[in-house]
């Protein structure tokens, strides 16, 4: 992490869990053991039909409250999906763009993650872009080229000013939900090269401002060693940020000297 330059961010992604009455509980055993907030900004990314209900859960938490998908048009006969309009209306201040599990599940492109990129910008949101490989893919030695592709087209036409409100998520697919985590070194690798994308596009100044996530598999155990690394500026955290003790240990450990 480098606080000089770029904010730590701890986002937690709930997938497909957790009811409106399971968010307030939640809301009320993570109050009783939040930690005082440093550098690290929190958030908790809900299903749609969980927004409402955790952001008044999560008001006087330090804890804002996330989206996790979003469609790129702005109204229309779109059965199912909700728009970056009806997303920021009910207070939502990030949303997850591009994740692995709606690339290979609903057919999310490179084309469409930039749509949704540009959405939520044009709503005065924060996307946080989701990008990564399979495992044939970096055992092939193809996650440099890979990895600058989705970084690059993701961030197609988006401003050097808008960039400055977008996060980029690191998630090796071959370790989300599978308990398997790249190494520190590793994920730090990977994060350096996003870094040194964005520096070819933008410029020096604008690429140390991003913030860079680690997206995989990250826990309680692994967060100090992750989050030591230069590149790595926070978490985007799934199954560990469904139990409030680990969520604050990772928390805690963003929050470290």
């Amino acid at each position: 992490m480098n606080r000089r330059y770029r904010k730590t961010i701890i986002a937690g992604n709930w997938k497909m869990n957790m009811t409106a009455s399971e968010t307030r509980k939640f809301a009320e055993e993570l109050k009783a053991i939040m930690p005082r907030a440093k550098w690290c900004e929190t958030l908790i990314c809900v299903p749609a039909c969980n927004i409402s209900t955790a952001i008044k859960a999560f008001k006087d938490l330090r804890v804002s409250v996330g989206a996790e998908n979003v469609y790129f048009e702005e109204k229309g006969a779109y059965t199912g999906e909700v728009s970056a309009a009806m997303l920021k209306d009910l207070g939502v201040k990030y949303v997850i763009v591009g994740h692995s599990e709606r690339r290979e599940y609903f057919g999310e492109t490179n084309e469409t993650v930039n749509k949704k990129v540009h959405a939520v910008l044009d709503h005065d949101m924060n996307p946080i872009i989701c990008v990564g490989e399979s495992l044939s893919q970096r055992e092939q030695g193809l996650t440099p080229e890979w990895i600058a592709l989705q970084v690059k087209a993701a961030l197609a036409g988006v401003s050097a000013e808008k960039l400055r409100r977008c996060v980029i998520a690191y998630e090796p697919i071959w370790a989300i939900g599978t308990g398997k985590t790249a190494s520190a070194e590793q994920a730090g690798e990977v994060c350096t090269a996003i870094r040194a994308t964005i520096r070819a596009l933008y410029g020096a100044r604008v690429a140390r401002s991003v913030t860079i996530q680690y997206g995989g598999s990250m826990n309680p155990k692994n967060a100090f060693e992750l989050l030591a690394q230069p590149d790595i500026d926070g978490g985007l955290i799934g199954g560990a940020s469904l139990k409030p003790e680990q969520f604050v240990d990772i928390i805690n450990a963003a929050n470290q000297e």
